[in-house]
């Protein structure tokens, strides 16, 4: 062997020391993907974990591999961060594949991420037609697998691994002296119960809230008995004409709820009644007025959520849908032997009632899970559980999704330094989260990660000029189907009173807005713009609808 070629073996060989490539970098990497750097450094017994600036050179964990989970992953490996997506479910996007049968509300335009995109496209991947509205198992088999694939993030993603508990290591929330010198620590249970800890450089939790649904009784708390009516509740988002129909056809269905979630499924009872004699549909909500929901028909801005308000209004005026008004929950009388209907007794101003179902549609919204992050020092808002910096420009009571502004890093954080909540599990229990905002927060989020403060507070979104929100596309030939994405009800169609300057055309992202060709907008943190909808929006815009009744 030459002189050169034994120094380049020389040089090889140091590059990969201790199981990386580019030792005690920044810029180090696992020579084996399905390893963080620290856990390669481990199995060669590499001394500088003993470093004390290796903290930094600790893996970024992330805590579900849904859309905004592996959107924070393709942004990750795009900055050459080590990182490792923990997903409770047996496959990416376990969550959507739950709902798959419901075509989501937006176009595939956007539903992906830019970073995403870019780590796809060389594969050979291309966006699928644009314009089309995907069903959840679309999303997931078109785009979510496909990017789990793709070498950056191959081995990356460890399936079957439910997060316990966030925390920071060696010392309970208590704390606070040298509290900063310690990494994060990740509890995690695997499929056969074992617990591993992770140590982290940060955390970013994209766990979302799905499994997590509010409850039926009121004031937010279960009704007596709700716990002995579980085998009567179904998930806010049946398979009514598909996997769960046996549950349906013939039977008696109570949907409570009145949000979209709640109207595609009492759509879709209505087309199995059709055909299945004997399918009765009770919906009941606790207000006094849906008009919410039913929204402006025919002069709404929006031809598809016209449609949806249409149908649903269309039904309940022809006795397709029983509609209960004013109809509070106050408890669940369980037949002793299973055996027949549950009774589900409310109050209302008539006095009490009584609504006797076989399956009763809990379409009532979703709260985050909380309990795994009692040892990290979390700052949330006391109405809707969200970042106390984010709260205000997402409060259901004052915003829809078109009048929620993009933001990002800085609204994020906690006084944990690493911990970020991002995606629907950001929002609390705010129903106003677009897909498009979970994109661009953990854009930021990285940004900030990696150094780039510029970048991380330069909030960028790209949404159609109007700012409006949609549900899914309702046509004749077409059964309803849309996910409750949580856009409000009531957004308009004016564009926003405010100027803004247009970004680069390669903001990506997704939304749930739908409407003309589409703008880039660039939308300073600071700033906090929103986006006017011409009406009264969020839970605020109901009481002055309060007289709006079905004639």
């Amino acid at each position: 062997m030459g002189e050169n070629a034994a120094e380049a073996a020389g040089a090889a060989a140091q590059g990969s020391c201790c199981g990386v490539s580019r030792c005690c970098t920044d810029a180090e990497q696992s020579v084996d993907p399905a390893l963080t750097v620290t856990e390669a450094k481990t199995d060669a017994g590499c001394g500088c974990l003993d470093d004390p600036q290796g903290a930094d050179r600790l893996p970024v964990v992330v805590i579900g591999a849904g859309p905004v989970g592996l959107a924070a992953a393709a942004h990750l490996a795009e900055r050459g961060l080590d990182f490792v997506v923990l997903e409770a479910g047996d496959g990416v996007g376990s969550a959507v594949s739950e709902w798959g049968h419901v075509r989501l509300f937006s176009p595939w335009r956007y539903d992906t991420d830019a970073a995403a995109r870019r780590l796809l496209e060389p594969t050979g991947w291309t966006l699928p037609d644009p314009d089309a509205l995907p069903t959840g198992t679309d999303l997931v088999r078109d785009y979510l697998v496909p990017l789990a694939g793709v070498p950056e993030l191959a081995g990356r993603i460890r399936t079957g691994t439910r997060v316990v508990a966030v925390a920071r290591s060696g010392v309970d929330v208590t704390r606070t002296i040298g509290r900063e010198e310690r990494p994060l620590l990740v509890r995690t249970a695997g499929p056969d119960g074992t617990v591993t800890d992770l140590h982290a450089r940060a955390v970013i939790d994209a766990s979302g809230t799905w499994g997590h649904g509010n409850p039926l009784g009121h004031s937010g708390l279960p009704a007596p008995g709700e716990d002995r009516a579980a085998p009567y509740l179904a998930g806010p988002l049946p398979d009514v004409l598909g996997r769960d129909r046996d549950r349906f056809a013939g039977r008696r269905a109570l949907v409570v709820g009145m949000g979209h979630s709640a109207a595609n499924t009492l759509l879709a009872l209505a087309e199995l009644a059709k055909a299945a004699p004997g399918t009765r549909i009770t919906w009941a909500v606790r207000g006094s007025s849906v008009a919410r929901l039913y929204g402006g028909g025919d002069a709404d801005g929006l031809p598809a959520r016209g449609a949806l308000g249409t149908r649903l209004k269309a039904a309940v005026e022809a006795g397709e849908i029983e509609l209960v008004r004013t109809f509070t929950i106050t408890g669940f009388e369980v037949p002793d032997a299973a055996a027949g209907p549950v009774r589900v007794v409310g109050a209302t101003p008539d006095g009490e009632r009584v609504i006797e179902a076989d399956t009763v549609v809990a379409a009532t919204g979703f709260r985050p899970d909380l309990d795994m992050l009692r040892e990290v020092r979390v700052e949330l808002d006391p109405a809707t559980e969200a970042p106390v910096r984010l709260a205000p420009m997402i409060d259901p009571n004052f915003h829809s999704c078109g009048t929620v502004p993009p933001h990002g890093e800085r609204d994020l954080a906690h006084p944990e330094p690493g911990f970020y909540l991002v995606g629907m599990k950001s929002y609390g229990r705010a129903p106003t989260f677009l897909m498009a905002t979970g994109y661009e927060q953990v854009r930021s989020v990285v940004a900030a990660l990696a150094g780039d403060r510029a970048a991380a507070d330069a909030v960028e979104l790209d949404l159609p000029e109007t700012g409006v929100c949609s549900t899914t596309l309702v046509t004749e030939d077409q059964l309803p189907g849309a996910a409750d994405g949580g856009c409000g009800g009531s957004c308009g169609t004016e564009p926003a009173q405010a100027a803004v300057p247009v970004a680069s055309a390669d903001t990506g992202g997704g939304s749930c807005c739908g409407g003309s060709q589409p703008q880039p907008v660039t939308i300073g943190a600071p700033a906090g713009l929103g986006f006017a909808t011409g009406r009264a929006h969020g839970h605020s815009g109901d009481a002055e609808r309060a007289d709006d009744r079905v004639r």
